[in-house]
C-alpha cells in the first residue's frame, strides 16, 4: 500500500514531463524550420525574380504588341497567328533545326555511348584519355565557334589546306557555303559534345551494370554483341532515355554556334528556330512576337519529351520494376 501511495506522485507528473519534452522538441523543429527557410529565401527570391518572374511576363507580352518604346497594346493570339500563317522564316527555321537535332542526336549519342565503353575497360591510363575527351566539352562556345571558322576558312584554314596536299582535291566553301554550312555546324557540335555530358553520364552507368550478369551471360556463351544486347543496354536503358531528353532539348535549342559562325546564313542556311527567336525579339525589338514564337518553341519540347517518355515505356528497363 505504501508502495503504491509512493508511485503515485510520479504518476501524476510524468505526463507533465513528457508534455514538456514533446513542447521543447517541437519548438526546436520549428525553429530548425525557421532558419532553413532562412538560408533557402535568397535561392527563391531569385526562382522568383529571374526564372517565375520572366516566364509570366513572356505569356503575358506574347499577347501584347510591344517594341520596348511604346506601352504594350493587347492584340490577343494574332501573334501565334502570324507565326503559323504570315511569318517565312517559321516553317523554314523549324525544319532546319528539326534536321540539325536529327542529325547531331543521334550520332552523338552512339557517339557518347561508344566512348563511354572504351573508357570503361580497366587499362592503365585511362584517366588520361577520360580527361582528353571530356575537353573539348570545357571549350566556351563562342572560343569554339571562332577556332573552328578558322579551322573550316576555304583558302587558309587547315582543314581544306590538308585535303589539297594530301588528296590534291580543292575542299568545300564550309561555313560559307549554304550547302556545307550545315554539315560544318554538325561536325563541330560532334566534336564538342561526343565526349561531354553525355559520355560521363555513360559511363556512370555502365559502371552500375552487374558484373554477375555479364559473367552468367559469358558462361552461357554469349558474345560481346549479345551480352550488350541483353545485358548491358536493358541495365543501362535509364540513363540512355535520360540522355535522349537532354540532347533533343539542347539541339533544339541551338542558338550560340550558329549566331556566331554563321549568323543564320548564309543564304539561311543555317538559320535556326533560337537564332530566328532571337532577331525578332532583340534585333527586331518585337518582343511581343518573339515571347510567342518562344511559347511555341516551350509547347514543341514538351510534346517531344512527352512522346519519348510514352514511346519508353516499351524499350526501358528499370530494376525495381
Amino acid at each position: 500500500m505504501a508502495v503504491a501511495q509512493a508511485n503515485l506522485p510520479v504518476q501524476r507528473q510524468s505526463p507533465g514531463l513528457v508534455g514538456k519534452i514533446v513542447g521543447a522538441k517541437s519548438l526546436l523543429e520549428r525553429r530548425e524550420a525557421l532558419w532553413g527557410y532562412v538560408f533557402l529565401l535568397p535561392w527563391l527570391i531569385g526562382l522568383i525574380i529571374f526564372w517565375i518572374g520572366p516566364i509570366l511576363a513572356s505569356a503575358y507580352f506574347s499577347l501584347m504588341e510591344y517594341d520596348v518604346l511604346s506601352p504594350p497594346k493587347f492584340i490577343g493570339i494574332e501573334n501565334y497567328v502570324r507565326a503559323f500563317t504570315a511569318d517565312k522564316q517559321f516553317w523554314p527555321s523549324l525544319w532546319r533545326t528539326l534536321y540539325y537535332s536529327i542529325a547531331v542526336v543521334p550520332l552523338g549519342l552512339l557517339g557518347s555511348l561508344g566512348l563511354a565503353m572504351l573508357l570503361n575497360r580497366k587499362y592503365k591510363g585511362t584517366n588520361i584519355f577520360r580527361t582528353f575527351f571530356f575537353l573539348p566539352h570545357l571549350t566556351p562556345a563562342v572560343a569554339l565557334a571562332v577556332l573552328w571558322i578558322w579551322l573550316f576558312h576555304p583558302s587558309v584554314g587547315p582543314i581544306n589546306t590538308f585535303l589539297e596536299w594530301a588528296f590534291h582535291i580543292d575542299g568545300p566553301g564550309w561555313l560559307k557555303d549554304k550547302n556545307w554550312a550545315m554539315p560544318a555546324l554538325i561536325i563541330i557540335s560532334l566534336w564538342a559534345g561526343v565526349g561531354g555530358n553525355s559520355m560521363l553520364i555513360f559511363l556512370a552507368g555502365l559502371q552500375g551494370v552487374p558484373q554477375e550478369l555479364l559473367e552468367a551471360a559469358e558462361i552461357d556463351g554469349a558474345g560481346p554483341w549479345t551480352k550488350f544486347r541483353h545485358v548491358t543496354f536493358p541495365m543501362i536503358s535509364p540513363t540512355f532515355l535520360f540522355n535522349l531528353i537532354l540532347g533533343i532539348i539542347g539541339a533544339l535549342k541551338v542558338f550560340t554556334l550558329a549566331f556566331v559562325a554563321t549568323n543564320g546564313g548564309p543564304s539561311w542556311a543555317t538559320w535556326f528556330y533560337a537564332l530566328h527567336i532571337y532577331q525578332q525579339a532583340f534585333a527586331y525589338f518585337r518582343m511581343g512576337y518573339g515571347a510567342a514564337l518562344a511559347w511555341i518553341f516551350v509547347v514543341v519540347l514538351l510534346i517531344f519529351t512527352y512522346m519519348q517518355l510514352q514511346i519508353s515505356r516499351r524499350w526501358v528497363y528499370y530494376a525495381g520494376d
